[in-house]
């Protein structure tokens, strides 16, 4: 017999599941008022009580007779089965023995988490409160997502707010008239938001554009990357000249007299230093458009023609999150923003610039300001040490060292211990071969996780956690003017435990427990969280209504705002009245700040910086393929990957790899051939697939194959599953950003015959008694 349809949401959507009367989820289903859902929406439902979920606490059977003294033996050992009460005294005693011998800032507490949609069980909230709590951590700084943009554009416009850093959608369609969007905006990735979505509305904008006759130009390596495939204009570009592209339309610009000289005057600082260069009069070499055809392969025509045509009619230029996450990243961001102020349209409905628009469902978007949202307070980190997100190997092979960074000069702390919830390092770090010998320095790694995927196998100690099925939570995303209730729709798998509660039970071993709690259940939590939203909400003029009334109706929708706002709109009507939090005020298209660091890898203006591997680079010699990392349709990152829509995606188990005819042909491969895609940095197996819109000599894979080497730790190792992280660098941006740099990646592709078997989807080996494993771990 079937139950009612039950409500929760994740970050790709709202949807109802239906159990039987045995709690066995029997059927899902989207939101009805929901246009677009998400392709995956029924992904976590089919997995909840998949045979991957881990059913008890275990122990790393090497750390059970050695502790830190086997822990080279991290990914390749089996794992003992203990009950709760023996795991939460193992945690709490490394935690006291690593705090006591080696300090709070032994600690590394930096969780990057999508784990849960909701505000409550936000997996590193959780983590980042109690380890708090306990005396500190040390924390990551910057994202995977635009670590890039976040660290320069305080520096440009004062800002680093960067999802809101964007023109609406209605302003778009009613004012814009050339859309030129350099890395393009593929729908599939606005089927996910952090913390979720409610109505993906992102198709119907686009679809409103179309209408409303706007011309699209999609720059990007790929044509599959387009907005609206159907009527985006493709100029495809070499991967990461980016630059050298807007550095010629910016010439056009400038040679022509095409440029807004009033708006660089009134509204930013520094343009006259960067025309010099602009023009070559620093450095001898003009960046005009035959210079950037040489270096884009872009025809030098199409370049000033591109120019003129942006010059006469309202523009906005866009750029992916995809773009900046590449060597020398700041560049292109701050380069769009000085093409943008060149035309003079910045703060125009319709004109200026905008980052990631489509990169998530909620950009640009028609929201209310500054709506409060339920919120989990994290209290105070008195360890003041931190890493930035891109550099954690770094950190962890090379303690003591200093990094420059941001300004300044920060020493990377020794960490003993890692404390890692509701994430997948073996997926957004890059450069795995060399993460791996990373993670195993520590002397103790603790990993909450539902399934054995890899945080599971490469730790020492493994508490199961719930799934959003499996508990009670509230969505209510930063670009989203929804609140959704999310609730619990199954009983926890066997004895896993919400993340919220382990900790509770550890914070009272440790002696903190009330504070931790203050005295609450997970439903008395989102009492509290709902009810202070609900007074700073009324503060503002809105009307969501008591904690009770809300839950039993499952959502409060805030109204949409009746006008829009441009992006930087009040700045361009008073540059004075709402100046800018930048030394100047204003656009900062020479920063004095920057110049002062004195950073080779990020000058003081925008600039052409040849990236440490592209295909104008000798690399190509040896590595002549350039190789890009996207979004998967079929799954969240690498949520999901053992899900039936995920599974069928790959070509023989293998994730698919993406390449030209030509490319193809080169080198003697057909469809479906296993092939393996290398440098040296190491290498993994993957299934070629043959299409038309990738330029030759780009290879293109999906993110988020889970973490399968051949032999881990082996120097090499072949991944057998698709995993592109194991040739992708890990050298930072730059001195000033230090983030991602995975899209800067050139490799060769070779055919095998027979490729290891694959075990991404396998559990590790289980001792089968406790004893057992420490008589024979080694």
């Amino acid at each position: 017999m079937k139950t009612k349809p039950i409500q929760t949401a994740s970050h790709w959507g709202v949807y109802h599941v239906t159990t039987d009367d045995n709690g066995r989820i029997v059927q899902t289903s989207p939101l009805q008022q929901d246009p677009h859902p998400a392709t995956f929406y029924d992904g976590l439902p089919e997995i909840v009580r998949s045979d991957l979920r881990i059913d008890r606490p275990y122990v790393r059977a090497g750390f059970l007779r050695h502790r830190e003294k086997s822990r080279h033996l991290r990914g390749s050992d089996q794992f003992a089965a203990v009950t709760w009460d023996e795991a939460l005294r193992l945690v709490e005693q490394e935690l006291n023995r690593v705090t006591t011998t080696f300090g709070k800032e032994s600690i590394y507490g930096g969780s990057y988490g999508w784990a849960s949609a909701g505000r409550l069980h936000h997996s590193p909230s959780v983590l980042k409160r109690f380890l708090g709590m306990n005396g500190g951590y040390v924390d990551k700084l910057g994202n995977h997502s635009f670590g890039a943009a976040l660290h320069i554009m305080p520096y440009v416009i004062g800002r680093a707010d960067i999802p809101h850093q964007a023109m609406p959608w209605p302003l778009i369609v009613e004012h814009t008239r050339l859309l030129v969007m350099f890395g393009g905006g593929h729908p599939k990735n606005s089927q996910i938001d952090s913390g979720g979505t409610v109505l993906h509305e992102t198709r119907n904008w686009i679809a409103k554009a179309r209408a409303a006759g706007i011309e699209i130009i999609t720059i990007s390596p790929s044509r599959d990357d387009a907005a609206d495939p159907l009527r985006s204009h493709w100029m495809p570009i070499r991967p990461h000249t980016d630059v050298a592209l807007m550095l010629g339309l910016a010439h056009t610009l400038a040679t022509e007299r095409l440029y807004s000289r009033e708006f660089l005057d009134r509204y930013c600082t520094g343009y006259s230093r960067f025309e010099s260069y602009l023009l070559g009069h620093t450095d001898g070499q003009p960046k005009s458009a035959a210079w950037a055809a040489a270096i884009t392969q872009i025809d030098a025509d199409d370049i000033r023609n591109l120019a003129r045509r942006m010059a006469g009619t309202r523009a906005l230029i866009t750029t992916s999150w995809s773009v900046q996450r590449a060597d020398h990243g700041e560049q292109p961001i701050w380069m769009t923003v000085v093409l943008a102020a060149m035309l003079g349209q910045i703060g125009l409905p319709g004109g200026g610039f905008s980052f990631g628009l489509g990169a998530i469902s909620g950009i640009a978007m028609p929201l209310p300001d500054n709506l409060p949202r339920p919120t989990l307070p994290l209290g105070t980190n008195p360890v003041k040490n931190h890493v930035p997100v891109g550099r954690v190997a770094e950190m962890l092979l090379n303690p003591g060292t200093e990094l420059d960074y941001n300004g300044r000069r920060i020493c990377l702390p020794h960490i003993k211990l890692i404390y890692s919830v509701g994430g997948n390092p073996f997926h957004h770090n890059t450069n795995l071969n060399r993460f791996l010998r990373a993670w195993r320095q520590p002397e103790t790694v603790v990993v909450h996780e539902p399934w054995w995927a890899p945080p599971a196998k490469y730790a020492d100690i493994v508490l199961p956690a719930t799934t959003t099925l499996e508990r009670n939570d509230i969505q209510a995303s930063e670009l989203s003017r929804f609140y959704i209730a999310m609730y619990q729709a199954v009983p926890p798998f066997a004895s896993s435990r919400n993340d919220l509660d382990i900790f509770a039970e550890l914070a009272d071993r440790l002696g903190f427990g009330g504070s931790y709690m203050e005295g609450r259940d997970e439903m008395g939590w989102l009492v509290h969280m709902y009810e202070g939203a609900r007074k700073r909400a009324q503060e503002l003029g809105y009307s969501p209504p008591p904690f009770d009334a809300f839950w039993e109706t499952g959502r409060y929708e805030f109204s949409a705002p009746l006008e829009c706002e441009s992006f930087l709109g009040a700045f361009r009507r008073d540059p004075d009245a709402s100046r800018l939090s930048t030394p100047s005020g204003k656009i900062e298209i020479f920063s004095e700040t920057i110049a002062r660091f004195k950073y080779d890898d990020c000058p003081p203006h925008p600039s052409w910086l040849e990236p440490a591997e592209w295909l104008g680079s000798d690399r190509v010699a040896k590595f002549p393929l350039h190789l890009l990392s996207n979004q998967p349709s079929v799954r969240l990152h690498s949520q999901l990957d053992p899900s039936r829509l995920s599974r069928a995606s790959k070509i023989s188990g293998r994730e698919p790899l993406r390449m030209s005819p030509v490319d193809a042909e080169s080198r003697g491969l057909r469809l479906g051939d296993t092939v393996r895609v290398f440098n040296d940095r190491g290498s993994f197996v993957a299934a070629v697939q043959i299409v038309d819109y990738l330029t030759s000599g780009v290879i293109q894979i999906a993110t988020g194959a889970w973490f399968d080497p051949a032999e881990p730790g082996t120097p090499g190792s072949l991944e057998k599953h698709g995993n592109p992280n194991v040739v992708t660098d890990d050298k930072g941006t730059s001195r000033l950003g230090q983030s991602s740099v995975a899209q800067t990646t050139l490799v060769e592709v070779e055919r095998i015959t027979a490729p290891p078997d694959l075990t991404a989807f396998d559990w590790p080996p289980i001792a089968l008694k406790h004893d057992e494993a420490q008589a024979n771990a080694t």
